[in-house]
């Protein structure tokens, strides 16, 4: 921790020699990892959560066995240091991947550093492979599909965006299939994992340190966002929009153009937006047609009332 809070300039609370093995934020932290936190709302989250080093705006104790380091803007700080251990995503001299020798690259592909292919995967032209991401055994990756490109998270202060810089990597298991014109980013920290047996339509967008699990379905124009988790066997249709920190349930259909914004249960079909069980949706959306005639009716039996 001495050596982390040197780098960052920063006075730390706890043993010097109290040990950071990672670098994670709050949605997919582990033992040994530093966190930051700079608003009252998380304090306690961030100072209960797995993480043993706490990057904080406020002098307190730190719990049994963790550490704290101590800054008006947690946030930069974090920043920096992921900075520190990783750089920023560069194209020029970049190190040599690790391809399978059976593995089909098309022309116009451009791979980043640190990416690994295995075996019998298909590459298809234009596509854009950033820094850190692993592709599994037979994987299929549509053109012009961006790999592993940055999260879109952003720290608002004096009508100014700060970009938290994405360190963390792109893990596609193995025999998914991703179609033309997608877009999956790393995560910020973590890693954004596609599951085995997943397909992927065009035009789908997956966010950072989201989870699709194994043999889900997922239909073109979806936006799931940053840390959502999709079950194993979910199937998604067109434009699905999913917002960020929820749970798909296992085996979940939701159907097309619903939004969600609550977690959903496991092998239940959802429509509409914001999205219900299908059925009850179907329901509401029969009685809102009735209620064009219940006016015309109230009305005439007002008239009725009024000339009685």
């Amino acid at each position: 921790m001495k050596e982390i809070s040197d780098i960052v300039n920063c006075e730390f609370i706890g043993n010097a020699e109290h040990k950071v093995t990672g670098i994670n934020e709050i949605h997919m932290v582990e033992k040994g990892d530093i966190v930051f936190v700079d608003h009252p709302k998380y304090y306690d989250k961030a100072l209960n959560s797995a993480a043993t080093t706490i990057i904080i705006n406020k002098t307190v104790d730190p719990p049994e066995g963790k550490g704290l380091i101590l800054s008006d803007n947690p946030f930069d700080v974090f920043n920096k240091l992921t900075l520190h251990f990783s750089n920023k995503q560069r194209w020029e001299n970049n190190e040599s991947p690790k391809i399978s020798s059976s593995s089909k690259i098309a022309p116009g592909v451009i791979i980043g550093n640190n990416v690994e292919i295995g075996d019998d995967c298909l590459i298809h032209p234009n596509v854009v492979i950033y820094d850190n991401v692993k592709i599994g055994v037979g994987v299929e990756i549509h053109a012009n599909t961006v790999l592993g490109s940055h999260a879109f998270y952003y720290k608002k202060e004096d009508d100014k965006y700060t970009k938290m810089h994405s360190c963390g990597s792109l893990v596609i298991e193995d025999h998914v299939e991703i179609g033309s014109g997608c877009t999956i980013d790393k995560g910020v920290s973590g890693a954004t994992r596609i599951g085995k047996g997943t397909k992927i339509d065009n035009s789908v967008h997956v966010g950072h340190d989201s989870y699709i699990g194994k043999g889900c379905l997922i239909a073109a124009q979806v936006g799931i966002a940053g840390c959502v988790v999709v079950d194993d066997g979910a199937t998604l249709w067109g434009q699905v929009g999913i917002r960020s920190d929820v749970r798909i349930g296992k085996g979940t259909v939701i159907l097309a153009q619903s939004g969600i914004t609550k977690n959903l249960k496991d092998h239940t079909t959802y429509f509409g937006s914001p999205a219900d069980e299908s059925r009850e949706k179907l329901k509401e959306l029969v009685y809102l047609k009735k209620i064009p005639a219940l006016i015309e009716e109230l009305k005439s039996l007002k008239e009725k009332l009024n000339e009685d």
